[in-house]
C-alpha cells in the first residue's frame, strides 16, 4: 500500500508538495553537531543545578566535569562555525544580520528548519508551532493556543525573541504594543516569536538582510 501511495504521489503534477528532499551529507553533519551541542548544554545545566545542592565532598568533581563540558561546547561551536563558513556562509550571515539571532540560533535554524524561505508565512509558523490553533466545537469558541511543531526550533526562537525584545527596536515595539493593549506577557512573547519567524522567512526568500523599515512594514 505504501508503494502504491508513492506511485500515485509521484504521478501528480504537484508532487513537490508531498515530497521532502533527503538532507545531503553536509546537512546531516550540521544536524549532528547542533544536536550534540544541545545535549552537552543540557548536561551542563544539570550539573550546575546539582552543584548547588551537592555535598562539599563532591562539589569539586562536579566543577571539573562542568569545565570539561564547557570546553567541549566551545569546541563544537568552532566546528559549527567552520561548517557554516564552508557550506552555508551566505545564509548564516543573512540570519545573523538580525539583532537577536546569534551563531547557535542560526545553526539551529539552518540545521532543523530547511524549509525556511521555501514556504509561506502561515505554513512556516504552523511548522514551528507558533501559529495559534482554534479549539472550536460547533458554536463554542475555545481559547486559541499554540501546539505541535518542532520544539527544538521553537526553543531557539524563544531565546532569540527574548534577546530581540531588548536589542531589536522592531521586536521591542511589537512587544510593548501588545502589553499596552492588555495582552499577557506569554502571549506577547509568542507573538514576537511569530513576527520574528515571519521576517526571517521573508529575508531568506528574498535574500535581503535585516532592514528596520522593511521589517516594521
Amino acid at each position: 500500500m505504501l508503494a502504491e501511495l508513492a506511485q500515485v504521489l509521484n504521478q501528480r503534477p504537484d508532487r513537490d508538495r508531498f515530497i521532502k528532499p533527503m538532507p545531503d551529507q553536509a546537512q546531516q553533519q550540521l544536524h549532528a553537531l547542533v544536536l550534540r551541542r544541545r545535549q552537552l548544554v543540557r548536561l551542563l545545566v544539570s550539573e550546575r543545578q546539582r552543584k548547588h545542592m551537592a555535598h562539599a565532598e563532591v562539589v569539586q568533581d562536579i566543577s571539573d566535569l562542568m569545565d570539561v563540558l564547557a570546553k567541549q561546547i566551545e569546541m563544537l561551536d568552532r566546528r559549527i562555525a567552520e561548517h557554516l563558513a564552508q557550506y552555508q556562509s551566505d545564509l548564516a550571515a543573512l540570519l545573523k544580520s538580525v539583532k537577536g539571532i546569534g551563531p547557535a540560533t542560526a545553526a539551529t535554524l539552518i540545521s532543523e528548519l530547511p524549509e525556511l524561505g521555501q514556504i509561506k508565512a502561515k505554513q512556516i509558523c504552523a511548522l514551528v508551532g507558533v501559529a495559534p490553533m482554534n479549539r472550536d466545537s460547533g458554536q463554542a469558541r475555545g481559547k486559541r493556543i499554540i501546539c505541535g511543531g518542532r520544539a527544538t526550533v521553537r526553543s531557539a526562537l524563544y531565546m532569540a525573541a527574548i534577546v530581540a525584545m531588548r536589542h531589536n527596536a522592531v521586536i521591542r515595539r511589537c512587544y510593548e504594543r501588545l502589553l499596552a493593549v492588555g495582552k499577557p506577557k506569554k502571549v506577547a512573547i509568542v507573538a514576537c516569536m511569530r513576527k520574528l519567524l515571519i521576517i526571517l522567512n521573508a529575508m531568506v526568500k528574498s535574500g535581503r538582510p535585516w532592514n528596520d523599515q522593511l521589517a516594521q512594514a
